[in-house]
């Protein structure tokens, strides 16, 4: 086990902030996060799990211990009736482990392809798009408690998956000895290992109006699994910003979900609102479209700026070779007069995706 010192994590953050962690530890195995627990001099440190850095936004150096997962591995682990269970490590690329699964006849995640970020960070964020929600393909996943080093499963049920949330993203209010019955695990655990069930009985899931266009465009009624994952690659390289290029974060608002009287009335002064209904009645409106109305396209503060193809997306204007750029405090000003904006137009208060460190 090696903890490196100031270590920085420009490159370890997708909006490229210029930051350093003040002690990191790499897990690439149970054994490292093991001995690391076993030391008395970490074990009882506060820590902070980083995946890809894909969903973070930093507003200063890190001072608790930095855990880097890198836990490799992907690999059929069994078959049943219905479905093709997979598994892989923590520390896998997301949409690398995307195309594996294809590439391997594994079909059923094609609409997530190309988002940013880790497979164990896939359960946190519960992530999704297009139509499809990690909760509709997961199985189960095996955690670490970081005091305890017991190991632990979770189904389903257990992560208490939400939109754009998990168990993961909240602090228990209870103490526990057993980690999965607590209420929530927010700093308590680090994702080793997530299972998938991909169904042996494969049906697209279309219905977004960027596919219904691809369709169109290439006379395509019935696509495979591949042509979608295709589709979803070409479209979001068009609406947003390659990290590599671009430092950002994806996505940085919620989508809000509202009652159907709130949209009416928000249709009544804005007829043209992006708006989807969902299963239970509710309906949730474009994030990007209520920024958009409000005018923050390709707008900057500092060196934090709104995307010019797409307002949900805030980036880093300045992050290049010379290590200069965006600040995080420059990026959540920016976030909070966008917050500010909207809610004094529509009444809405939009939630940020990333954990501001």
């Amino acid at each position: 086990m090696l903890v490196e010192k100031n270590v920085p994590l420009q490159p370890l953050n997708t909006f490229h902030i210029v930051a350093k962690a003040h002690s990191l530890v790499r897990i690439r195995e149970e054994s490292d996060l093991l001995a690391l627990l076993a030391d008395p001099e970490w074990a009882a440190q506060p820590k902070f799990v980083l995946g890809g850095g894909s969903n973070i936004v930093l507003t200063g150096d890190v001072k608790p211990l930095v855990l880097k997962v890198e836990i490799p591995g992907r690999r059929l682990l069994q078959e049943t009736a219905r479905h093709f269970i997979l598994e892989a490590g923590a520390g896998e690329n997301w949409h690398d482990f995307v195309a594996w699964t294809l590439q391997q006849g594994y079909p059923g995640l094609e609409n997530m392809a190309m988002i940013p970020g880790t497979v164990g960070a896939s359960p946190v964020q519960n992530v999704g798009a297009y139509g499809v929600e990690l909760q509709d393909r997961f199985e189960s996943l095996d955690a670490m408690d970081l005091e305890t080093g017991q190991v632990f499963t979770l189904n389903a049920a257990q992560c208490a998956f939400g939109y754009r949330d998990s168990v993961f993203k909240h602090a228990s209010s209870v103490a526990s000895d057993a980690p999965h019955q607590a209420l929530g695990l927010k700093g308590r655990a680090l994702i080793l290992r997530v299972r998938f069930a991909l169904p042996k009985v494969w049906k697209p899931v279309l219905g977004y109006a960027d596919l219904e266009k691809k369709m169109a465009e290439q006379q395509c009624p019935n696509p495979t699994a591949q042509q979608i994952f295709d589709w979803v690659c070409a479209i979001r390289r068009a609406k947003l910003p390659d990290p590599a290029v671009i430092g950002n974060a994806g996505s940085f608002f919620k989508n809000p979900t509202v009652s159907p009287e709130q949209c009416a009335d928000i249709i009544a002064r804005d007829p043209k609102v992006v708006h989807y209904l969902l299963a239970d009645g509710a309906v949730k409106l474009a994030a990007g479209w209520l920024i958009d109305s409000c005018g923050w396209r390709g707008k900057s503060v500092g060196q934090a700026g709104v995307y010019e193809k797409q307002a949900l997306v805030l980036v880093n204007r300045g992050a290049g070779s010379n290590g200069l750029g965006a600040t995080g405090g420059e990026v959540m000003t920016l976030a909070k007069a966008i917050q500010t904006s909207v809610y004094e137009r529509f009444g809405i208060l939009l939630e940020p995706e990333p954990v501001v460190l």
